[in-house]
């Protein structure tokens, strides 16, 4: 029955074209009560309604963007080396036991999912303030964009590798400005992606440490 008013929402239908569907399925007029066989008469007609992706590897819904964002980090904190939608999408279903289609488009289901991908996130890089609000801290340290970017940070210094003397020198030579509130949804993205690349690259055995001075 669930998939069933998955399937309906994720349709389009309203509630007369879908009784209407499953009276024409089945006779009756709610899949209430109707065996497994009815039931699955029912789903495989509505899911001919469900517009198909071109790719079936690729999240759509709701959640999908907030899921993807998370998966992401993820990817560029160190903890996930396959940032595809197909790997997400795998890892989800594992650990929610949840049908894709659920958590990509139901409230409870997504929030189940983005629970579980924070949760690993925190315990793979060892740090539990990830992706967490306290209000006693400022404003740039409740974005999580710059938390990622900051912790980030932590590991390239810890390798030697920190591409400026800090973490501010570097955000004003990549954007021209040294204010976390200042940057860009855009400006935000391209800093985690470049911070995660030069993570990935310090991980390399033939790389040599760099230092700077300050």
């Amino acid at each position: 029955l669930a998939k069933i008013h998955i399937l309906k929402k994720q349709a389009g239908l309203d509630e007369d074209s879908y009784r209407d569907l499953v009276e024409r399925e089945t006779g009756a007029r709610s899949a209430k009560g109707l065996s497994g066989a009815q039931h699955l008469k029912i789903i495989s007609a509505l899911d001919r309604l469900v517009p198909k992706s071109a790719n079936p590897n690729r999240a759509t819904g709701r959640f999908a963007r907030k899921l993807q964002a998370l998966w992401i980090a993820g990817f560029n904190l160190g903890v996930i080396h396959n940032r595809s939608d197909k790997a997400m999408i795998a890892f989800l279903r594992r650990q929610t036991g949840l049908d894709h289609h659920r958590f990509l488009q139901d409230a409870g289901d997504a929030e189940k999912a983005i629970d579980a991908l924070k949760i690993w996130i925190r315990r793979s890089t060892g740090n539990d303030s990830l992706l967490r609000k306290d209000k006693d801290l400022p404003r740039a340290y409740n974005d999580f964009r710059f938390q990622i970017c900051l912790h980030i940070w932590s590991e390239l210094i810890a390798r030697e590798a920190a591409p400026a003397a800090n973490l501010t020198a570097y955000l004003t030579g990549r954007t021209g400005k040294d204010m976390p509130d200042s940057l860009s949804d855009r400006e935000w993205i391209d800093l985690q992606n470049d911070l995660g690349k030069a993570l990935r690259q310090s991980k390399r055995p033939d790389t040599p440490a760099r230092k700077h001075a300050g």
